[in-house]
């Protein structure tokens, strides 16, 4: 169903019936209108979407694909549902609460049912280079399916990812040197080579600073996940961008102010 049309977008809004999660998921899909050749589109995943209205994410990609600032692309945006502190996390191990058990599901229906009608509908190739991004708890869920699943996505966006996702409560021992479960997924895993992964956080994220040495715990997470994939193989300059802004909140006015940046590194014209 077509929702809007600008001279370089097009706005559609399709649901999905998903029988791994067992209802219907609702996705808006942003699709450039001038496009000479399909077969150099890419592919932009994105959690949280219902939060793209707010976000003003259409004019945004109709502007920066109109001034050419970046190559058009295919976005769509999957709606979030009632369950999304279970569908968003982690897939191999919830949290000490139990949350993001259903993320194996989650990873499934992106997989064998979401990209096959992305496919089927908007005639993208098979070949087409895969991005996934999300905004905190999304933004670890997208990482979680970009790292598991390197031979269909390259490039992964976090914005104030939920990076503090821990196997223990902080009254129950906890280690962030090992409870971490996103930072001890990358240590215990493989190099991948081709990952690329842009990271935001703001000053303002939060107030929590768990170990008390003066750095708020989502960019000391986020940090300290750099470090891991540091340490894993992957290059701070070429294989990784951070951007802390600071004044940056936990909200979607600051993610929406630091999407472009996103957009640009990802398919900025060279």
């Amino acid at each position: 169903m077509a929702l809007y049309q600008t001279a370089t977008l097009l706005t559609e809004e399709h649901t999905i019936a998903s029988a791994h999660l067992h209802r219907n998921v609702v996705i808006s899909c942003f699709l450039p209108t001038d496009v000479k050749d399909p077969a150099r589109l890419g592919l932009l995943l994105l959690n949280d979407g219902q939060n793209a209205p707010e976000m003003g994410l259409g004019g945004m990609l109709g502007d920066l694909i109109a001034s050419q600032e970046i190559t058009p692309l295919v976005c769509i945006a999957i709606h979030a549902g009632p369950d999304r502190l279970m569908e968003y996390g982690v897939a191999a191990r919830p949290d000490y609460k139990g949350r993001g058990a259903r993320a194996a599901a989650y990873t499934a229906f992106v997989l064998e049912e979401l990209l096959p009608f992305i496919a089927d509908t908007f005639r993208l190739p098979v070949t087409c280079p895969k991005y996934f991004a999300g905004f905190s708890l999304g933004g670890l869920g997208a990482l979680d399916i970009v790292w598991n699943h390197p031979q269909v996505f390259s490039k992964a966006g976090m914005f104030s990812g939920s990076f503090w996702w821990r196997t223990k409560a902080l009254e129950e021992g906890y280690n962030e040197n090992t409870d971490r479960i996103m930072h001890a997924q990358v240590r215990e895993g493989k190099y991948y080579p081709g990952l690329q992964f842009f990271f935001e956080t703001g000053t303002q994220d939060e107030a929590m600073d768990r170990n008390n040495n003066g750095v708020i715990d989502s960019i000391d997470d986020t940090l300290s996940l750099i470090d891991e994939l540091v340490a894993k193989g992957y290059h701070r300059s070429t294989d990784i961008h951070y951007l802390e802004l600071p004044d940056g909140k936990h909200d979607i006015a600051t993610w929406a102010r630091a999407f472009p940046a996103f957009l640009k590194w990802g398919w900025g014209r060279k």
